[in-house]
Formats: C-alpha cells, sequence, structure tokens
C-alpha cells in the first residue's frame, strides 16, 4: 500500500490532531481511521463517471506516534470498483497540502 505517513508525534501534537480530526472529519471509524473527502473537482474521469461510487475518500489513519495517509481513494459504497484507484498526482497533492494545512494550523511542526 502507497502511504504518506507523519512519524515521531509528540503526545501533545496527537492530542490536538485527535480533537481537530474528530471534529472536522466526525468520529474515527475502526480506532484511528478518518475519512477525508476529495474535492469534486478533483475526481478523475472514471470517478466522475460514477455517481453511485460517489463520494471520495483518502483513509487517515491517526495513531499516538505517527499519521498515516492511505494514497488509495476509496468509496465507502463499495469494496471494488474501476474508480478506487491509487491517487493521481494531483490527488496526492490536494491531500498532502490538506494534511500539511492541518499541521499549520494546529503548529505542530514536523
Amino acid at each position: 500500500m502507497k502511504q504518506y505517513v507523519i512519524d515521531e508525534l509528540r503526545p501533545t501534537d496527537y492530542e490536538k490532531l485527535k480533537s481537530f480530526l474528530d471534529e472536522r472529519f466526525g468520529p474515527p471509524d475502526m480506532g484511528g481511521v478518518y475519512w477525508i473527502q476529495l474535492e469534486q473537482k478533483h475526481l478523475s474521469d472514471t470517478q466522475s463517471s460514477h455517481g453511485d461510487c460517489q463520494p471520495f475518500y483518502f483513509a487517515v489513519e491517526l495513531q499516538e506516534r505517527s499519521m498515516a495517509c492511505e494514497l488509495l481513494v476509496r468509496t465507502r459504497q463499495r469494496v471494488r470498483c474501476s474508480c478506487i484507484a491509487y491517487a493521481t498526482r494531483p490527488q496526492r497533492n490536494w491531500v498532502i497540502q490538506v494534511l500539511d494545512h492541518i499541521y499549520d494550523e494546529l503548529n505542530i511542526q514536523t
């Protein structure tokens, strides 16, 4: 699995991130997994044409010492579909910018 990982979180950083993610993206699924919805304008042609599969998400797992974002764009409607795919370069850049913005907003140094 391709991932974007930020490790060596301090306990205070973990608490800040958890509070922020809980508020912004709701309570986590399966422990520490949050779902960040991909903006419509960043969908691939295949994803745009799959209305029944929308919306699409990135899964972000927050653990006490790290945060990992799968670089797989998923739908929560199906387990398998041709629209579920590794992020395109613009999608990957977008989710990294979202995570960087969160860290900046919370004044967390990486």
